[in-house]
Formats: structure tokens, C-alpha cells, sequence
């Protein structure tokens, strides 16, 4: 049996003047998870949130007490150099630090954002540096890169390099509102049928008409954006997209 479902309202589907209430909002409906975009304009075209802003929301949402529990900060960060802000965002409040295996293998080891460094930094290397900053660590694939990348880090025997989260994008990242990419969902079930006890997350269009095709794959952390935000009832949505991928698992509602 898969790992539960998560779901996880992305806050760039929000209202930006009130986040604090957008978040407490995720909970009161019941969501478990709160996920939220990091873009710096470089890594993609578009620039969001910082720390700072991660610091001020933290202060509307306790917590969890557990690894995965309710209250956890999905930090997505689509940005150029991930290792240089890792610091920055534990202390901001970030739960779960999930980093983009693109720019890994293409940033510095510099581990603060004032820092330069010759040294390049890996995929490994940066799950351990999470880990060691006492946060989760996910990592994620944009459409165009190869689900084959990852074997070599989940098998690592090492279990302070093995990603807790393997997110695969379901559209480019940069923006909401785009259209889902079922092409991208047999990377899902690669993953699923050789980890099935990791947490796969996909994130991008994702809807009451797209969560069954997601789920079936094997995804168990569901990011939605517009569809739960634009929602009359977001806390119905989220209770339809969460019974979607208990009844693939084989569980009840939780």
C-alpha cells in the first residue's frame, strides 16, 4: 500500500495581500499540507516569495508535530543556486525543502546567499545538507528531464542522501493556471512501482478532472492551486481530491 494522501493548496493560486489567512484557510479545510512556491526569476521566468515572507505565514500556522503532519511548510524551490538558501528557509519556518535536481547539478556548493564558491554541489549532496539542517528533503524533475536521473539517488545506500519527496511537475514551473501534462504521469508510476513506499508528489493542473489520472500513476501528494482557491467550496475539493487517492491505496478517508 502507497503512502497516504496529502493534499497540498499551493498559495500561488492565493490572495498575495493575505496570506496569513489563505493559510490558516488550508487547514480549517481540512488540508494537511501547505505548499509554496519559491521563484527567483532566473532558474524560471517568474519571481514569487521569499524567506521573509515564508517567516511572516509560519507565524499563522503551528507547526507540525510529526514528519509529514499537518501543518508542514512544501517549500518548492525553483531556484538557480538551492544549496545557498536552505539555511534562510529552515529558519523562516520551511518543513520540507524540495529542490529541483536541474539546478543541483548545475549550482555551487555555497551555503549562504552572500557566499560564492567554485566547488559545484549534487543532487546527494544537497538531500544530506537538508537533512543535516533538520528539514525533510524533496526533489523534483521538470517535464523535459528523464525519470532515469533518479535511480542512481534512490538506491543510494547512504539514507542521508535518499530524498523523502519525489515531485514530478506536471507542467513547467513558473506559473499557475497552466494545462496538466498526462505525459508526465509514467514517471509517476516508474517511481511508484520500484519505491512504493515513497511520497510522490505532482504539481500542475491538477483538478477534479485530472486527480484519478494522477492517482491511478500513484501520486499520494497532490499540490492544487487554482482548483481549490477558485473553488466555491475549497473543502470539498480537497475532500474529492483526497478520496480519489485513498480508494487507488486501498484505504479509507483519513
Amino acid at each position: 500500500m502507497s503512502p497516504s494522501a496529502i493534499i497540498a493548496p499551493s498559495l500561488l493560486s492565493a490572495d498575495f495581500a493575505n496570506l496569513g489567512a489563505a493559510c490558516t484557510d488550508v487547514f480549517n479545510w481540512k488540508a494537511r499540507w501547505v505548499h509554496i512556491d519559491i521563484m527567483d526569476g532566473h532558474f524560471v521566468p517568474n519571481i514569487t516569495f521569499g524567506a521573509p515572507v515564508v517567516s511572516k505565514i509560519r507565524s499563522h500556522v503551528e507547526r507540525p508535530t510529526a514528519a509529514n503532519g499537518k501543518g508542514t511548510f512544501d517549500c518548492h524551490m525553483m531556484i538557480a543556486e538551492p544549496k545557498k538558501w536552505v539555511k534562510e528557509f529552515q529558519n523562516a519556518g520551511c518543513d520540507l525543502y524540495c529542490f529541483h535536481y536541474e539546478a543541483a547539478v548545475t549550482s555551487t556548493a555555497a551555503e549562504n546567499p552572500a557566499d560564492h564558491s567554485d566547488q559545484k554541489t549534487s543532487p546527494k549532496e544537497m538531500i544530506r545538507y537538508i537533512h543535516e539542517q533538520k528539514m525533510q528533503a524533496g526533489i523534483a524533475l521538470k517535464p523535459e528531464t528523464p525519470v532515469d536521473v533518479l535511480w542512481e539517488i534512490l538506491e543510494n545506500p547512504d539514507k542521508a542522501e535518499i530524498p523523502d519527496m519525489v515531485l514530478i511537475m506536471t507542467v513547467h514551473p513558473g506559473f499557475g493556471g497552466q494545462k496538466f501534462m498526462a505525459s508526465e504521469l509514467p514517471k509517476v508510476k516508474a517511481v511508484r512501482e520500484r519505491y512504493p513506499d515513497m511520497n510522490i508528489e505532482v504539481d500542475g493542473g491538477i483538478s477534479e478532472g485530472t486527480i484519478d489520472q494522477a492517482a491511478d500513476a500513484g501520486a499520494n501528494v497532490i499540490v492544487a492551486g487554482s482548483a481549490v482557491f477558485g473553488a466555491k467550496d475549497p473543502a470539498d475539493v480537497i475532500s474529492k481530491l483526497r478520496e480519489a487517492v485513498e480508494k487507488r491505496r486501498g484505504g479509507g478517508k483519513i
